[in-house]
């Protein structure tokens, strides 16, 4: 069993795996390990130095008891990815908050990423991919994700590349990526994409692992089966514990 687990937590293995509940991926870099734990929807925890990382802490996650952030990373305005009172509780004297400039309004103490900037961070590279609809839209003239309003991120930590889309469709932006070890991947209607869309995304820029997220109400056995055959392993994680 112990040698299962371990196999499970490699980076590059080439066979699909179905974790329990919020299982914690660890993936090995040149820096030391970097330990990533789906807590809900959006919101993740990564662990990688000594340091703390949420990305979009957000309700219904609960964060009592848990560790206190070093650095928190939002991507959008909306309230599955920006929670100020999440953001409260994990926060503590020197949390730094890097946002798409949209949040800055509401999140006082963030400071602005905006697409296509490069920040680093603590041995992280932090570069805020766009994130956007192309079709989907609430209402007539309107999407629901504008251009150039909300982030993705690829994160670099000792050589290893991990993409999070944030609320996308599969834009040029996200098909032109390159070298992504690990990419997290949304699919929800109507506000993304379906499964298959994102399934034909992933195939374009063609990750060693992609792990599906904000997926609700997604058949991810769609997912799944658009990628057979690609060479690129499908992490099916559990972001909706009960």
């Amino acid at each position: 069993m112990k040698l299962l687990l371990a196999l499970a937590c490699s980076l590059f293995a080439m066979s699909s795996f179905a974790y329990s509940a919020a299982a914690p991926q660890t993936f090995r870099t040149k820096a030391g390990d970097v330990k990533i734990t789906p807590l809900y929807h959006a919101s993740t925890l990564i662990e990688a130095g000594g340091k703390i990382i949420y990305l979009d802490p957000a309700k219904p996650a609960k964060f009592a008891g848990s560790p206190k952030a070093d650095l928190i990373l939002i991507t959008d305005i909306h309230p599955d990815h920006m929670d100020p009172a999440s953001i409260a509780d994990i926060s503590k004297a020197g949390t730094e908050i890097l946002a798409a400039p949209a949040v800055v309004s509401t999140v006082k103490t963030a400071k602005p990423i905006a697409n296509g900037e490069t920040k680093t961070w603590q041995g992280w590279t932090i570069e805020a991919i766009p994130a956007y609809n192309l079709t989907r839209s609430p209402a007539p003239g309107k999407l629901f994700h504008d251009k150039g309003r909300g982030n993705g991120y690829v994160l670099t930590y000792g050589g290893v590349r991990f993409y999070f889309s944030g609320d996308t469709e599969n834009i040029p932006e996200m098909r032109a990526l390159k070298n992504i070890d690990v990419a997290f991947v949304c699919m929800n209607l109507p506000y993304t994409m379906p499964p298959e869309e994102a399934a034909d995304a992933v195939k374009a820029f063609h990750p060693k692992v992609v792990i599906p997220y904000h997926y609700h109400g997604s058949d991810l056995a769609v997912f799944k089966k658009g990628l057979e055959g690609t060479g690129i392993e499908v992490r099916l994680l559990d972001w909706y514990p009960q």
